[in-house]
């Protein structure tokens, strides 16, 4: 009986704490339950956001990669352009310089040496045009100075002429080329004498002999050369060197006109026309 009497009260103590603690258990549970089912649907397939389109977590093409930009001659170590001398209009001049001896081919004139110079342009590696100078310094034949009395003499010739010059194998080591041209000519021919004259040494003067020009004629007049060559072209540090060692002779003719004059009171001395030479030159060409 008195258990029957006490077990309400326990009973109504029981549900005074059981019911908040297990409402309590729950609310703390549910958290759990709703991240695991989140997780859950974000390790499954994303649903379409609309039709015909897919999830931006699906992954995208990759965009393509910009083509590489060609690389330069120079940037690969490579230089095309074979130096300054092919890239502007410098490297179309032309330079040359030499001298040698001349051979005589008319009777009023002898063996004797020349000096040249000249500058140009190429057009082509075949083709170049020069402008020279030459001066030629010859004796003149014992029979022309005996005319006129004097002892010695001597014919100077300096001239301006224009000459084309065609090369045949340009690229090779070892060239031949054809040239010729014309212009003017000046020819002086001297008749010299021995004659005492005062010379100085330093701090000592003394009496000497030397040729003076005692008597001499002048002509203006045009000429023209025709002749060729062989060049052999110089290294270079890379093999494209544009200096040539060249060897050439021509067969020149100056128009002078035929004389028989009496230079300065001298005998009368009888020149036929034309000055004819065979000036046979060494030089270099760039």
């Amino acid at each position: 009986m008195l258990f029957l009497s006490v077990m309400p009260l326990l009973l109504r103590r029981a549900a005074h704490y059981v019911i908040p603690c297990a409402a309590l258990a729950a609310l703390s549970a549910s958290p759990v339950v709703f991240a695991q089912s989140h997780e859950t649907d974000l390790s499954g397939p994303a649903p379409a956001l609309a039709t015909g389109f897919s999830s931006s977590s699906e992954a995208m093409p990759a965009a393509p990669e910009p083509a590489a930009a060609p690389v330069s001659a120079s940037a690969a170590g490579q230089d095309n352009s074979y130096g300054y001398h092919h890239s502007s209009w410098t490297s179309h001049l032309a330079f040359e310089g030499g001298g040698g001896v001349n051979a005589p081919s008319s009777d009023d004139i002898t063996w004797g040496g020349n000096f040249t110079v000249g500058a140009g342009y190429r057009f082509t590696p075949h083709f170049s045009t020069l402008v020279e100078y030459q001066f030629i310094d010859d004796k003149l034949p014992g029979a022309l100075i005996s005319e006129t009395g004097a002892t010695g003499g001597n014919a100077h010739i300096w001239s301006f002429t224009l000459a084309p010059v065609l090369d045949l194998f340009p690229k090779r080591s070892n060239d031949v080329y054809i040239t010729g041209g014309g212009g003017f000519y000046r020819k002086v021919t001297n008749f010299t004498d021995p004659e005492e004259s005062e010379y100085c040494y330093y701090y000592y003067c003394g009496i000497g002999v030397e040729n003076v020009v005692v008597g001499h004629f002048s002509s203006n007049q045009g000429g023209w050369n025709i002749g060729g060559g062989f060049t052999h072209r110089l290294g270079g540090i890379y093999g494209d060197g544009t200096a040539k060692l060249f060897m050439e002779a021509r067969y020149l003719d100056v128009l002078t006109p035929a004389s028989a004059s009496s230079p300065n009171g001298l005998g009368v001395a009888a020149v036929s026309a034309d000055t004819k030479i065979v000036p046979v030159t060494l030089g270099v060409r760039f």
